[in-house]
Order: structure tokens, then sequence, then C-alpha cells
């Protein structure tokens, strides 16, 4: 990773801004806390087909926020682990899974650069999820932290954002497909200010944020450098938010064999084999 030093202030700006959105997105219509205490807002099907049961596995979801998914994988069987660099975040999930009655679900505090010093334990799955990859300048040192945290045999699964589409303008309002970010990892991050999170709830103090974006030929020959196994990788015409203002809901994932989600939009009909819009993708460690 490049050096501490140079990161630290944007992991700050990044940290003190996930902080202050843990209550926001608790109260939020769009997490619908309510509903995943019903039972009722759980892990995307497409996740669930193509991880796999996970009954009896040990799971590690990086970059875990307040936990939601992370209680979801527990509520399919998994014995979890959660973390995240947010104490605000840590805190409110594991009063999640008191809520919910998950007695063994563990939630860990730390940069996920640091997650293999401070968790010496190896897992069959390693789990990240949407919108994580963009807080992390360095997808090598990534990559090696998932190689430790892996035990033989065990798979790491994404399911994230496309890098095509988050170097997208997501501001214009005339369907144009234009590319305003880097798609490659950059040294220095885009700095981004946004009066409010990307749900609904009041403004923000900590409005300004940094991200890096990552090409997915970096992503995947990362993780082939650290000596993992790619068993797919799939890319996707759907994606699980309204990420452009002219995108159109759907009630299937055309390219995930069907595998209908709960929310799903799509570029516009003569706009949909222009763009991926998603990805996932299963790593095994085989040694």
């Amino acid at each position: 990773m490049p050096d501490d030093s140079q990161n630290t202030p944007y992991f700050e700006a990044n940290r003190a801004r996930w902080d202050e959105s843990v209550p926001i997105h608790a109260a939020s219509e769009g997490y619908d806390l309510a509903g995943f205490l019903r039972g009722e807002k759980t892990i995307y099907p497409v996740e669930m087909h193509e991880v796999g049961d996970v009954r009896g596995k040990t799971l590690l979801h990086l970059q875990c926020h307040f936990g939601m998914d992370t209680l979801n994988w527990a509520r399919l069987g998994a014995q979890v682990t959660g973390l995240d660099f947010s104490g605000a975040a840590v805190e409110r999930a594991r009063e999640l899974a008191r809520e919910i009655g998950v007695t063994d679900a563990t939630f860990v505090q730390a940069n996920v650069y640091d997650a293999a010093t401070v968790i010496s334990d190896q897992f069959d799955v390693v789990y990240t999820g949407i919108g994580a990859l963009c807080w992390l300048p360095d997808i090598r040192g990534w990559a090696r932290v998932v190689a430790k945290l892996l035990k033989p045999g065990g798979f790491l699964y994404v399911y994230e954002g496309h890098p095509m589409l988050w170097a997208l303008d997501d501001e214009r309002d005339d369907r144009e497909l234009v590319v305003r970010s880097p798609y490659f990892e950059t040294g220095q991050p885009s700095e981004w200010v946004g009066e409010t999170t990307y749900v609904d709830g009041p403004p923000l103090k900590n409005q300004t944020s940094f991200e890096w974006n990552h090409g997915l030929g970096e992503i995947v020959t990362a993780l082939l450098d650290v000596g993992l196994r790619l068993d797919f990788l799939h890319e996707h015409r759907e994606v699980a938010w309204q990420a452009l203002p002219w995108m159109v809901r759907t009630d299937g994932d055309s390219t995930a064999k069907g595998y209908a989600r709960r929310t799903a939009w799509q570029l516009q009909p003569e706009q949909r084999d222009l763009c991926p819009l998603m990805y996932s993708l299963k790593a095994t460690r085989t040694a």
C-alpha cells in the first residue's frame, strides 16, 4: 500500500463521514432496518446462488458497515465475523446482533489493511459487498490481506459496482454515457462533496469523502498475483440502485440466469449492451 501517512488524512475524513452516517442509515427508509428485523431485507439472490450453502462455514465480511449483510449470512447458517473501520458502525452491528438473537457473531473495528493483524483466524469465505472497494487506495494490498485471511480451499466472493460505472458522470440528465472519473487506480483519490449520504436522511456535517477506482484487470490480476484461482468473473447489465437518473426498474437480472432482485435497475434498452454495471467474482485459495 502507498505510504500510510499519505492516506491517513483521507481515511480520517472518510471515517468521520461514515461514523456520522451510521445512525442516519439505521433510521433510513433506504436501509429498511425494520424490514431487516422482520427477516425481509435479505442478501441478493444472485449472491446467495453464487456463494452457495454457507451452513457451518466461517465467513468474514470486510468493510461490513453496521452489519446487516453480515448478519444475513449468519441467518443463512454461517459463523460470521465483520470488520469495519468505523467504531460507530461496529458498535451498532453488535447491538443489531443482540436484537436478532445472533450470539456468536464477532465484529472488529480496524482498517481493512490491518485485518490480518487484528484477526488471527482464517475463513472459509471472505465476502465483500457493494460499494466497498472504492474506499481503498491500493487493490494489491487488499488482495494480500484477503489471501492471508482465507483457509486453504476457502474463497473470496465480491459483488460490486463495475469500475466502468464508477467512472461515469452520474449527474448528467441527457442520457449520455460519459466518462468523468478515472477508471484505473491512481495515486491520489477523487474528492467528493455531498450534503447527504446515498440514502434518505438529514444533511451531514462531514460532507467530504475520498475514493479510489480500480480497473477490473487490476482487481483480477491482484488476486492472481497472491496465488488465488479465479473461479468466475461475471459482468452484469443490472445494478442494485438507480446509479444514473434515467435508469429504469426491472424485475430480473438478464446476465445472472434470471435471478430476480428486490430492486434492480437497467439502462435504456438501446444502451444495455454498451456498459457493464456490476460484476461478481469468486477466487479460491488453492494452497
